[in-house]
C-alpha cells in the first residue's frame, strides 16, 4: 500500500469554521449554477474529450471535478484520496488545478502527481486506499484538443453507470445536500511516480535484464519524457530518445505512435535492435523492428499470446480484441489453437470483456495492450518491456518473430472530419451511406470486411475496409469516404 501522506506538504486552509461555510457555498453553487452542454453524452469511449475552450474549459472542469467526487464518494466503502495526474498539454495545469477544486469542493483530499502516464494514475489507484482517480490527457490527439478520464478505486475505467451518475450531476438531473464536513485538501505526491517505475520492472524479475540491446524511444513530448528513458535504463538497454521533452504546443505533432517514421529511420540509422512510439499519455505503444517495419498492436498480441501461450498462463488461449483486428492475425492465432473474441473499438470494451471471460490478454491495434497478470489497464511501458524482452529471451530479432507470424490482409482506414457532433454521430441515419456500404459488402462477399463508425475520441467517421488485396480495399475505401464527405460534412 502507498503510504499516508503527510498533512505538513498540504496547502494551508482556512479554520474549521471557516471551511465548513466555504463548503456549504461551494457546494450549494454547483447545484444551481448549471453550464450549457451538448445534447449528446459528454463521456465517450476514453472519458470526457473535446477542444479546449469550445466542449472543455475551467469552469467545466471544476465541475465534472465536483460530481466525479460526489459520485466517488457516494459509493466508496471508506473515503480516500483521489489520486490526479497529467500530460504535458498547455491546458492540462489549468484542467488539472480546476478539477482538484472541484474534487476538494466535494470534501475529498487530491493527491496530484503532476506529469506523469495514464497508467500510473490506473496503477497508483489500485494499491493504495484511493477511492479512485483522474487523469487529464488527450491521449494521441493533437495539442488543442484535452480529456479528463475517471477510474474507480480498482484502478480500472469508471463504470457507466458512474459515469452516467455523474453526467446526470453536470445537467441538473440531480442534486446533492450542503454538508458539514470540512472542504478537502490538495497535496502534491510527485514522489509516487517512483512506486510505478519499480512496479514496470518487477515482472522482469531475477537477473533478467535488457544489456546488449539498443532500443529507440520515441516519447511524443508527452507524458513518459522523465519516466519511459529511466526504466530502459535501469534495466541495461542502450537508449536513444526521440521527443523527449515536455512540450504542450508539439505533443504528438508528426511523432509517437500515430506518425513512426522518425522512428522507423532513426532505428535504421543507429542499426538499433527495435524501436518504441508512445502517445501522449503513454497508455499504447506501437513497434518498429529492426528494419524498420512498423508493427501494431496486432502483431503485439499475437507474438505476447504464443508466449504465454507456450508457458501455459493464457487461459483457454483466449485473446480478446476489436473489430478492428486484422483477419489475418485473427486466422493464424485460430491455426495454433487461440481464440479470438472482438468487441467494439475502445479498450474499455476489451477490458469488459476480458472481465467477464476471464481473459488475460487483450488489446487493440492501435497499441492499447492490457495483459491483466501484470496490470490493470492498457500500459504502453510495460508492453514496450515484455515485447523487448520476449525478443531477447528468443534469441531472434522482432524482424524474425514478425516474419513467422502471420500475414496481414490489406486494410484501409482513412478518417473523415465531421465537425458536426450531431451528424458524426447520427451517421447511422444516413441512408446514401448506409446503402453504399450494403452494396461494397455485397461486392466483396467473404472476401473483405468493412466497418464505419464515429470515433469516441476525435470529431471524425472512421471508414475501414479491409479486403483479400489492395485494389478491392482502395476501391471501396475511396467509394465510402466519398459518400460520407458528400452527406456528413458541412
Amino acid at each position: 500500500m502507498v503510504s499516508s501522506v503527510t498533512r505538513t506538504s498540504g496547502i494551508a486552509g482556512n479554520s474549521a469554521s471557516e471551511a465548513n461555510g466555504l463548503g456549504k457555498r461551494i457546494e450549494s453553487s454547483f447545484v444551481l449554477n448549471l453550464l450549457p452542454l451538448p445534447a449528446n453524452p459528454l463521456f465517450g469511449t476514453d472519458g470526457i474529450r473535446g477542444r479546449v475552450g469550445e466542449l472543455l474549459s475551467a469552469p467545466l472542469a471544476l465541475q465534472i471535478g465536483f460530481w466525479a467526487g460526489i459520485v466517488l464518494r457516494n459509493h466508496a466503502t471508506s473515503l480516500g484520496p483521489v489520486i490526479l495526474g497529467q500530460d504535458s498539454r498547455n491546458s492540462s495545469d489549468m484542467l488539472a488545478m480546476a478539477l482538484s477544486a472541484g474534487l476538494t469542493a466535494a470534501g475529498l483530499e487530491v493527491w496530484y502527481l503532476g506529469l506523469c502516464p495514464t497508467p500510473c494514475v490506473a496503477y497508483l489507484t489500485s494499491i493504495s486506499d484511493a477511492i479512485g482517480g483522474v487523469m487529464i490527457s488527450a491521449s494521441h490527439n493533437p495539442p488543442e484538443d484535452n480529456g479528463i478520464k475517471v477510474f474507480a478505486a480498482n484502478g480500472g475505467k469508471l463504470p457507466q453507470l458512474l459515469q452516467a451518475e455523474i453526467e446526470a450531476g453536470l445537467r441538473g438531473k440531480i442534486s446533492t445536500a450542503a454538508t458539514e464536513s470540512n472542504c478537502g485538501r490538495h497535496y502534491s505526491r510527485f514522489e509516487l511516480i517512483s512506486h510505478y517505475g519499480e512496479a514496470l520492472r518487477k515482472p522482469l524479475h531475477g537477473d533478467f535484464n535488457l544489456e546488449g540491446m539498443k532500443i529507440v524511444l520515441d516519447l511524443a513530448w508527452g507524458a513518459a519524457v522523465g519516466l519511459a528513458p529511466t526504466v530502459f535504463t535501469q534495466m541495461g538497454a542502450e537508449v536513444i530518445c526521440l521527443h523527449n521533452e515536455a512540450d504542450g504546443d508539439r505533443i504528438n505533432v508528426n511523432c509517437g505512435s500515430t506518425h513512426l517514421d522518425i522512428l522507423a529511420a532513426t532505428v535504421q540509422e543507429h542499426n538499433a535492435d527495435l524501436g518504441f512510439a508512445f502517445d501522449g499519455d503513454a497508455d499504447r505503444v506501437l513497434a518498429v523492428d529492426n528494419t524498420g517495419r512498423q508493427v501494431n498492436g496486432d502483431y503485439i498480441l499475437y507474438l505476447w499470446g504464443r508466449h504465454l501461450q507456450q508457458k501455459q498462463q493464457l487461459p483457454d488461449n483466449l485473446i480478446v480484441s476489436t473489430v478492428m483486428a486484422n483477419l489475418g492475425f485473427e486466422k493464424a492465432w485460430k491455426e495454433i489453437g487461440g481464440n479470438l473474441i472482438r468487441t467494439a473499438v475502445g479498450d474499455q470494451y476489451v477490458q469488459a470483456e476480458m472481465l467477464r471471460t476471464g481473459g488475460m490478454l487483450g488489446g487493440e491495434q492501435s497499441g492499447h495492450i492490457l495483459c491483466r497478470h501484470y496490470a490493470v489497464t492498457g500500459d504502453g511501458l510495460l508492453t514496450a518491456l515484455h515485447l523487448a524482452a520476449l525478443v531477447k529471451e528468443g534469441g531472434v530479432s522482432l524482424a524474425e518473430l514478425v516474419e513467422q507470424s502471420f500475414q496481414t490482409y490489406p486494410q484501409l482506414l482513412r478518417n473523415v472530419r465531421v465537425i458536426d457532433r450531431d451528424r458524426r454521430l447520427g451517421w447511422k441515419d444516413c441512408q446514401p451511406v448506409q446503402k453504399a456500404i450494403a452494396l461494397a459488402e455485397a461486392a466483396m462477399g467473404d472476401s473483405g470486411r468493412i466497418l464505419v463508425r464515429a470515433s469516441g475520441t476525435e470529431p471524425v467517421i472512421r471508414v475501414m475496409v479491409e479486403a483479400a488485396n489492395a485494389e478491392l480495399a482502395n476501391h471501396w475505401t475511396n467509394e465510402l469516404v466519398s459518400k460520407v464527405q458528400q452527406h456528413l460534412m458541412d
